[in-house]
């Protein structure tokens, strides 16, 4: 691994002549705002903190009688090695499409009526949020559904990576595929 590898730069603002679009803070939150099947989604990627009242706000109706909320955040260890922090970075027009995608095969899945998704770019300190999922549906059952699938599809195909960055100063790309929700390594096929 090159140094330019080990050690990628996260801007805290932007220089058009140095720092590629989608990695300048100053053109963040990106989000999508849309309704699909009369179910409102909203959609960002942002460097900013992550509010829940926001999301829940947003996905509340008064044809839901469920509003799940769910929110990732940053633990202290990996495999018992103390994590100072995670950063994340993404290209965001592709993971927006992917998001809609997402949020939109939920809502005909599991007649959802609302979605929300958020996701924070760069540095997230440990007990902070990196993930916002939230859906609203008539039901409990759908909701509960709706929602874990969601994050799970997020997990293994959004075009998110993180690195983890551990208190002895090591630094480690993971992808969130490489999981199951129980956080157990899952094989590959071909691979034991």
């Amino acid at each position: 691994m090159s140094s330019a590898d080990s050690n990628p730069q996260f801007p805290a603002q932007g220089n058009p002549e140095t720092v590629p679009a989608h990695l300048d803070r100053s053109t963040y939150p990106r989000t999508v705002t849309t309704t699909h099947s009369n179910a409102p989604i909203h959609l960002s990627l942002t460097y900013d903190h992550l509010d829940p009242t926001t999301a829940l706000s947003t996905i509340s109706s008064a044809s839901s009688g469920a509003n799940i909320l769910f929110l990732g955040t940053t633990r202290d260890t990996f495999e018992g090695r103390p994590v100072a922090q995670l950063s994340y970075t993404t290209y965001p027009q592709l993971a927006l499409k992917s998001l809609n995608k997402i949020a939109k095969d939920a809502v005909d899945k599991h007649e959802l009526n609302g979605v929300y998704i958020a996701h924070r770019l760069g540095v997230v300190p440990v007990r902070e949020a990196s993930i916002i999922v939230a859906v609203g549906a008539g039901h409990r059952g759908e909701a509960w559904r709706g929602a874990e699938e969601i994050l799970e599809i997020v997990k293994e195909r959004l075009e998110v990576w993180k690195r983890e960055e551990f208190v002895d100063g090591g630094k480690e790309w993971r992808e969130n595929r490489e999981r199951d929700s129980s956080g157990n390594i899952i094989s590959k096929s071909g691979e034991d």
